[in-house]
Formats: C-alpha cells, sequence, structure tokens
C-alpha cells in the first residue's frame, strides 16, 4: 500500500495586503506628524514676510505723487444732491486733559507757551514741506498743542505695524526737530472700521497701539527722551471720515503726533532735565 500524499497547505496570496494595510498606516501618521509641526504661525510669517519684502524688494518709489486712499467719483447729479459734510471731531482725552490743564493757568505763562509752540510748528512744517505739499502729512495749530497728522497708508501696509523703509528717513527728521525742544510728545493710532483678527493683531485695538508704538519707538531711536514720549492707541474710534466710504476710512486710518504746550514750573522742570541729557549725551566725533 501506497504512503499517503499530505495535501499542499493553502497559500494565501493575500498575506501581502496585511504589510501593505501597516504600510499605508505608518505613512498616513508619518504626514500627520510632518503637516502638524508645519502649521506656520501666519502672524509671524506675515511680520517676517513683510519685513524681508519690504527690506530686500521695495521698488524705488517717488513720494510724489502719493495718492492716499482710492479715488470714488459719484456722478454729477449724485455729487449736488449729496454734498459731503465733514464730521465734527471730537476732543480726545489727552486734549481735554490738556484744556484742563491750562485753563486757569497766567496768560502771561501761555503767551510763553504758544510762542514754543510756534517755533515747533515752523521748524516741523520746514523739515515736512515736501511731505505737507504733497498731502501726506498735514500740521495743524491749537490753542494748547500742534498736531501732525500722517495717513497710515503712507507709513504702513494694508493690517501691519511695519514701517514702509523709505519712510523711516522722514520721521527720523521729524524726531530731530522734537529732539531740539523740551515738550512732551503723544503719538496716537487710529483705524477704521474694518474689522481685524489675526494672530498679531486680534482687534484694532492692538493695530492702531503697535502703529503707534512703531513711531514712538524711530522718535526714541532719533534721540528724543523716551519720557517724554507716550504711544496710545484708540482703534476704530474717534473717526474723521465717514467709515461708510472708501474715502472716509481711508481719512480714517491715521497717526497723529501730537506735540503739548507746557508752561510755568512744569516747563522749567522739563527744560532742565532736557539739558541735563543734552549736556550728558555723547558727541559725535569731529
Amino acid at each position: 500500500m501506497g504512503r499517503k500524499k499530505k495535501p499542499e497547505e493553502h497559500v494565501n496570496h493575500e498575506r501581502w495586503m496585511v504589510s501593505y494595510a501597516d504600510f499605508i498606516t505608518l505613512l498616513f501618521a508619518f504626514f500627520v506628524m510632518m503637516y502638524s509641526i508645519s502649521i506656520v504661525n501666519t502672524g509671524k510669517f506675515k511680520v517676517l514676510s513683510e519685513s524681508l519684502t519690504a527690506a530686500f524688494t521695495d521698488p524705488a518709489r517717488s513720494l510724489e505723487p502719493i495718492q492716499i486712499g482710492d479715488p470714488v467719483r459719484a456722478p454729477a447729479e449724485m455729487s449736488k444732491t449729496m454734498p459731503s459734510e465733514p464730521i465734527a471731531k471730537p476732543l480726545r482725552p489727552t486734549e481735554m486733559r490738556q484744556i484742563a490743564k491750562l485753563a486757569d493757568v497766567d496768560p502771561e505763562l501761555l503767551q510763553q507757551a504758544s510762542k514754543q509752540l510756534d517755533d515747533i510748528q515752523k521748524r516741523v512744517e520746514n523739515a515736512m514741506a515736501e511731505m505737507i505739499e504733497q498731502g501726506a502729512i498735514t500740521v495743524q495749530r491749537s490753542e494748547y498743542w500742534i498736531e501732525i497728522e500722517m495717513n497710515s497708508s503712507v507709513l504702513f501696509d494694508s493690517g501691519s505695524a511695519i514701517l514702509y523703509p523709505r519712510v523711516v528717513p522722514i520721521l527720523t527728521q521729524l524726531g530731530q526737530v522734537m529732539m531740539d525742544f523740551p515738550n512732551h510728545v503723544h503719538v496716537e493710532g487710529y483705524t477704521d472700521t474694518v474689522p481685524i483678527s489675526t494672530e498679531l493683531f486680534p482687534s484694532n485695538w492692538e493695530l492702531s497701539g503697535s502703529r503707534a508704538a512703531t513711531v514712538v519707538r524711530v522718535f526714541e531711536f532719533t534721540g528724543v527722551q523716551p519720557d517724554r514720549l507716550a504711544a496710545i492707541g484708540y482703534g476704530e474710534y474717534y473717526p474723521i471720515g465717514d467709515n461708510g466710504t472708501v474715502e472716509g476710512r481711508a481719512r480714517n486710518r491715521r497717526v497723529v503726533a501730537v506735540v503739548l504746550a507746557e508752561i510755568g514750573e512744569e516747563i522749567d522742570a522739563t527744560l532742565e532735565k532736557f539739558e541735563k541729557a543734552k549736556n550728558s549725551a555723547p558727541q559725535p566725533a569731529g
């Protein structure tokens, strides 16, 4: 009797699918991990991107002409029936405090403070003559302060607090004027009502404050004493234009340097401190 033949084992031809499934699972996990560690901090990336773009690829642009906002032309019929009314400008906290502080001051001391503001205004207007002529900067005089208003589109890209490199020399020149006087300077930032929500600027408060602080830092680096400076962000509040129009929103996006009058004992103390700082500053080699 012959030996019984052992039946052949059944070969599973689909066995490779187990290894393949494991491989696909591991590959999927690998890509999930790579994706998770490559998620970019968009706020910081935007700041870095803007800095590099401005520094290395900023085209040589003339300061003439500077278009502030997008021009919108209404039909002739509409312009006749809908005249543009300027918005009444509200007093800001800085101005209200200044008025309250100087309301009962001796007229002779006020005259002294006013003369000093006259000198500052002349220096600013001479230094910024070209920008004023182009409409990029406006200088307004009040009894107790001077306002130097700069439209944000001249200084910053949309949604950014990084200065265009081409305006840094202009702000430096303005800072050099401030450096020669003891008056306090409040730099105020404003936006329009268009909301912003980024990691860097969760709201218009942060954007306006950061823009004001950026200008303050230029003044400080120029040599203005830091204890004379303040950066204030007002966000979308205190508009000077109609936020319902493109032109109005462009007017509202601005940075204002407010030079305050100082009088009496206050200015004497400030002048003494100012002279000390000036005398102790290192003199350039000549």
